[in-house]
């Protein structure tokens, strides 16, 4: 979409943040302009209230997904579902995924998350300090999913060097290293596909064999689109854990009183983790593309217009949580939009969330104290959370 010079560009996405700033910037939009129009990235609107996200997200068939669904747009390559289908198209990728994401498939998954947050801890607590996101967070996502799509170890390998320079290309705004990384996940996709033909696994476990045993019709998947899913998978479940465990150590730092309530109480420590997600939710840019022409309040959003759902403001909504800004463990409504809603609400949340609780549980169990201990650097759209986070502990 070529920005409209007929239009008033009523923010700038591009100005230098620091932690809090999206939060006041999204504040101000939602009482002063709640759908706010942006030349930047290509021309986009930025629906901020939760109403109006919702309505975005659930009427696919106004706001539609095959076009562009990120902002800024990233997509180098072919489509991947089920992000880039709208319904019935993406059904049969979804449910590949989510049966394996029941609670007794995920039961095992606790124990192997533990032992790679302990792995990846020990070094952090020996030296009594470092980068939570450089040291942690980056790998901890990687490892886990390399462990759920059961590479090989050499694959295992490659995944953690090529996920995190593909995240940092992505954070950077490199869009080099962005199509190089994003061709090498490609390549590791479709190995991991033709493996999977040759050596076939328990599609109740292994999510490439899940997605080769769907049948439609008796016709099997398109190779194609089993590699576009796959890529999609491996990109979403790298990027968003790594910077929101960032903004929940920043949150652990600057409150050493629910830092101190959690270890007193693990047992609170999956509400802490909505209650975290609900305050600092990492995607900020989910975008669709509007069909027709669409009035929200007295702004016209024209047929083919980007509007990007910004799940970061929307949970943050004066209208919808009390006292929006405030960390409460004993909140009645938290139904959030951090993993979307309707059709593409994301089907690793079970897996996503177990990650969250036990990373969050495992830092609150090994540490008496977290300071900040250097300069907190912020990711750009479409995420939000920190790419750096220097830290002192004290075990």
């Amino acid at each position: 979409m070529m920005p409209d010079t007929t239009r008033q560009a009523d923010f700038d996405p591009d100005v230098p943040e620091d932690f809090d700033s999206p939060h006041a910037m999204f504040k101000d939009l939602r009482r002063r302009c709640p759908v706010a129009y942006s030349e930047a990235m290509g021309g986009f609107w930025a629906v901020t209230k939760y109403a109006d996200i919702v309505r975005v997200l659930t009427d696919w068939q106004t706001f539609t997904t095959t076009i562009q669904n990120v902002v800024p747009r990233v997509a180098t390559t072919q489509r991947r579902p089920p992000l880039h289908l709208d319904p019935p198209g993406n059904v049969p990728y979804r449910n590949a995924i989510t049966r394996l994401m029941t609670p007794s498939k995920l039961k095992p998954w606790r124990a192997r998350i533990e032992k790679e947050v302990d792995q990846l801890l020990a070094p952090l607590l020996e030296r009594g300090e470092g980068d939570i996101c450089r040291d942690f967070s980056f790998i901890l996502p990687i490892a886990v999913l390399a462990d759920f799509f059961r590479l090989p170890a050499d694959n295992a390998r490659r995944i953690r060097i090529v996920g995190s320079e593909f995240n940092m290309a992505l954070q950077r705004r490199d869009d080099e290293n962005v199509r190089k990384y994003s061709d090498e996940l490609y390549c590791l996709a479709r190995d991991l596909i033709e493996d999977r033909k040759v050596r076939p696994q328990d599609p109740e476990i292994d999510p490439i064999s899940s997605l080769l045993a769907v049948r439609i019709d008796g016709e099997a998947l398109p190779d194609a689109m089993i590699l576009g899913a796959l890529r999609q998978f491996l990109m979403v479940g790298i990027v968003a854990p790594t910077t929101f465990i960032g903004s929940a150590v920043v949150h652990l730092a600057r409150h050493p009183e629910h830092h101190t309530l959690l270890k007193s109480d693990e047992s609170l420590i999956p509400d802490a983790v909505e209650e975290m997600l609900r305050l600092y939710t990492p995607y900020r840019g989910f975008a669709r593309t509007a069909r027709r022409d669409v009035q929200f309040g007295d702004k016209l959003v024209r047929e083919g217009d980007v509007v990007a759902a910004v799940f970061t403001s929307g949970n943050r909504d004066e209208d919808v949580f009390n006292d929006p800004d405030e960390f409460d463990l004993n909140r009645r409504k938290r139904d959030l939009l951090t993993f979307g809603r309707g059709p593409h609400m994301c089907p690793g949340a079970p897996l996503a969330r177990l990650l969250l609780e036990v990373a969050i549980e495992g830092i609150v169990r090994r540490t008496r104290r977290i300071e900040i201990a250097g300069e907190i650097t912020m990711t750009n759209w479409p995420e939000y959370g920190p790419l750096a986070v220097p830290i002192r502990i004290i075990p």
